[in-house]
This record gives C-alpha cells, sequence and structure tokens, in this order.
C-alpha cells in the first residue's frame, strides 16, 4: 500500500480536488493524506487571533467569507444537487463550531486547537465525498482515531502504528482509497493539538512507517526538490535522487518542498519518499531512499533569519565543562542551535528561534564577551561530502571567494557543508555556487 499526501495548494480549488482524484483514482489501495485547502489555516488563525482580542464580531466576519468560498467551491466541485445539499450539511457543521467560539467569554489555547483542525477537517470531508459521488469506493479514515502526540510533542508511535492499523480493519476491505488529515492529531491528554505548520508532510511520513507502506508520495505544486532555490537563481533543475540523509540536510535547512521531520519516520522503516507535482504528474520528481549518488555534490539550499552568537573568553582555554555550560544555556530556554565553530579563546553558534535571545544573551555574559548579529543566512551545501572525496571543498570556498564569509561548519556529517553570511549576500550566494558546482 503507499502513502500519498496532497497539499493546500493541490487541494485549493474544486478543480484542483478534481485533479486529485484524477490522480489517485488508479484501482491500487491506498492512502491519502490531505492538507487544508490553501489558505484556510491562515484564515482560522486570523479567526482565533481577533478571538484571543475579544472581537466576536470581525471574528465573525471572517467567519462569513469563509463559508461563501466554500460555498462556491461546493457548487463547482459536485454535480449531484443531492450531493451539493450534503456537503453543506457538513460544512455547516463545522462552521457553526466555528460561531460558537465567538459566544464564550473565554478563549484558551485548547480552543485554538480545535479551529485550527477544522480546515483538514473540511477539505478530507469534501474529496471523500467527491470521490462517493463519481462511483469511488473510498472512507474516511479519522486522523484523530489514530494520530498522537505525548507529553513531549512526539509522536507516540507505537499507539499510531496500533490505532490506525486498528482503524483499517473495521473498514470495508474492499475500499479503494482511504482518506485522512493531515497536521491534526490528539495530545497526551486526549485533547484536539497538530503537528506544527508543514505537519502533513510529517503525518504522511508516519503513516506510512507504521503501516510498512511500500512508498510515501509528496506531491506539491513542484517537480521535485531543486539543486538550488528556484525563487532567487535562475534555471534550477530538480534533483532526481536523494539519500535520506541529504534529503533531511536540504530540509532542513531551507528546501521549502518537504518538511524537516518528515524524512526519519520513513527512513527508520526504509520506505522510499518520492516527491511529485500535481501540476506536472508526469515529471520525474525526485525519490529518496538510501542510494546515494558516489562523489556528487547534489542541491544548495539558504535558511533565513538567523542569528549568531559568539562567546569569547579567556577562561575558555583547558576549561574543563565550558562548552556543556554553554549548550546548558540553550538548552534551559528551550532553543536549537544550528551550527557551532569553536577556538581556543571563543565559540560561535547559531540560532533560527530569537524568542529567548535577551535572557540567554544575559546568561552567557557571565561566561565572557558576548557579541550577537542578526539578519544572517546559512547557506548548506549537500552531497556525497566524504572525507575521502578531494577537491569538493576547493569548489564550494572558490565559489565564495567574493562573499564575505562568518561562519563554516564541515564534519557533522558526511552530506553537508554549511556557511553563514549576511542576508544581504544571500543571492549573490547562492548563484555562484549554482555557477561553479552546477
Amino acid at each position: 500500500m503507499k502513502v500519498l499526501k496532497f497539499g493546500g495548494t493541490s487541494v485549493g480549488s474544486a478543480t484542483r480536488m478534481k485533479e486529485v482524484a484524477s490522480l489517485i483514482c488508479d484501482g491500487d489501495q491506498k492512502i491519502v493524506v490531505l492538507s487544508a485547502m490553501s489558505g484556510t489555516t491562515n484564515t482560522l488563525v486570523e479567526i482565533a487571533d481577533y478571538l484571543y482580542k475579544k472581537n466576536p464580531v470581525s471574528a465573525n466576519e471572517v467567519i462569513n467569507k469563509m463559508e461563501q468560498k466554500y460555498a462556491a467551491v461546493v457548487d463547482e466541485l459536485y454535480s449531484k444537487d443531492e450531493t451539493k445539499v450534503e456537503a453543506n450539511n457538513i460544512l455547516k457543521v463545522h462552521f457553526d463550531l466555528l460561531r460558537k467560539f465567538t459566544q464564550n467569554n473565554v478563549f484558551l489555547l485548547f480552543d485554538e486547537k480545535i479551529i485550527l483542525a477544522q480546515g483538514e477537517l473540511m477539505s478530507t470531508a469534501m474529496v471523500n465525498l467527491y470521490l462517493q459521488e463519481i462511483g469511488i469506493k473510498s472512507v474516511l479514515l479519522p486522523a484523530l482515531d489514530f494520530m498522537r502526540i505525548d507529553k513531549n510533542n512526539e509522536p507516540d508511535l507505537a499507539y499510531i502504528r496500533t490505532n490506525i492499523n486498528k482503524s483499517l480493519s473495521v473498514l470495508p476491505s474492499d475500499t479503494e482509497i482511504y482518506i485522512t488529515q493531515g497536521y491534526i492529531c490528539r495530545n497526551a491528554y486526549n485533547e484536539i493539538d497538530n503537528l506544527q505548520r508543514g505537519g502533513s508532510d510529517y503525518t504522511a511520513s508516519l503513516i506510512g512507517a507504521a503501516v510498512k507502506a511500500s512508498e510515501i508520495q509528496i506531491w506539491t505544486d513542484i517537480d521535485g526538490m531543486h539543486n538550488n532555490d528556484p525563487r532567487f537563481v535562475e534555471n534550477t533543475k530538480p534533483v532526481a535522487t536523494l539519500h535520506f540523509d541529504e534529503a533531511a540536510e536540504l530540509a532542513y535547512f531551507g528546501a521549502k518542498i518537504l518538511h524537516p521531520t518528515c524524512i526519519l519516520p520513513a527512513k527508520l522503516e526504509n520506505i522510499p519518499v518520492r516527491l511529485l507535482n500535481t501540476m506536472d504528474p508526469q515529471a520525474q520528481g525526485t525519490l529518496i531512499s538510501t542510494k546515494i549518488t558516489p562523489k556528487k555534490i547534489e542541491a544548495v539550499a539558504a535558511k533565513d533569519n538567523i542569528t549568531a552568537i559568539k562567546i569569547k573568553s579567556g577562561r575558555m582555554l583547558l576549561a574543563h565543562g565550558f562548552l556543556s555550560k554553554v549548550f546548558e544555556c540553550f538548552a534551559t530556554h528551550k532553543t536549537s542551535i544550528d551550527m557551532i565553530t569553536t577556538s581556543e579563546v571563543g565559540v560561535s553558534v547559531t540560532i533560527d528561534n530569537d524568542k529567548h535571545l535577551d535572557e540567554i544573551v544575559n546568561e552567557l555574559k557571565t561566561f565572557g564577551t558576548v557579541t550577537v548579529e542578526k539578519d544572517m543566512v546559512i547557506i548548506c551545501v549537500v552531497g556525497d561530502m566524504d572525507s575521502e572525496n578531494v577537491g569538493f571543498q576547493a569548489k564550494i570556498v572558490n565559489a565564495l571567494k567574493d562573499i564575505p564569509v562568518r561562519m563554516i561548519s564541515y564534519g557533522g556529517s558526511n552530506y553537508n557543508v554549511s556557511f553563514l553570511v549576511k542576508a544581504a549576500d544571500k543571492k549573490r550566494a547562492l548563484e555562484s555556487l549554482s555557477k561553479e558546482l552546477f
């Protein structure tokens, strides 16, 4: 069985939903994971924001506009009047639920999570109903029945595996397509929660691992993972194959097509992940697996909004436990470190979340002189970079010979060399690397 995930753009209109149906209706049994219609989650966030601000009037206005948008999609999507009535009745339940929150005096984080879940619940109901209208044996496989995170907000893998297989076992065996929701889940307290933005990719990978799928397909609006960012560099090309670790590095360091968390569950079960384009289904896309192309640089990615922190201290020289104290400071404030370089008198790190920057800097000042640089970018070059493969370092450095580089990180893995540059130099760095490497 394959697991196919379609993002918000892929189900963003009646036309796109019909295109998705034509892609998945090939007679093979499969699980299809859907995001909310494009723009829906942002609209739901806006509704929640008005409710936090105790502005139910504006929240209702947004709900009404959203309901009109969905009504237009229903009218275009279905051909039978009775199906349109059924679809509108289903959607009415969700919009009535949203309106109930505008009548409450208190609005909590728990309520916001319920609101954010409505997008996926509506898109899956609509697509499932459309498939049934055109004669496909399709059923809903509710994600809230099996997708759960634990007290550390990590997927409860054993629970997911047990409960999705239990859910599948009670559904008709001749079902062709199981439709389920991406992104949403329950938490350890059985409350409605979510896997954060981009979580639909994660859902697909977790489901694929749980049912031991033959392949996980991530369908988006671009034909695979490109060898550079097409928003900044012309004539980029999709990469045909990537190793799991190469794809993970690219996803973490800025390749928007794939959520960083998506790779690990598939890698652990050795399930290939294929990235495909709903706008061009015949395109080859990118296949992610255990296969690696020897001695080849595959792609470049960039991660924005990076802050660099340098701690300079004479006490670092031969000081036992200095680094552990520095790391403990970041751990205390639940802030992850992206890059790190060290010398005899200092250590530099980068972070992509500056929410607790002031507290971190204040604590680090007890160890030495602290300097902070904002508006930085990590440029990541990915490929087979085993230390025995000589020469690739020189090509990369030569490409950046005219770019001021603040930090360099190599050796953390055999797949990645990273550079820290100013945001103003990002485009020039990406273009130079493309020219030199590809």
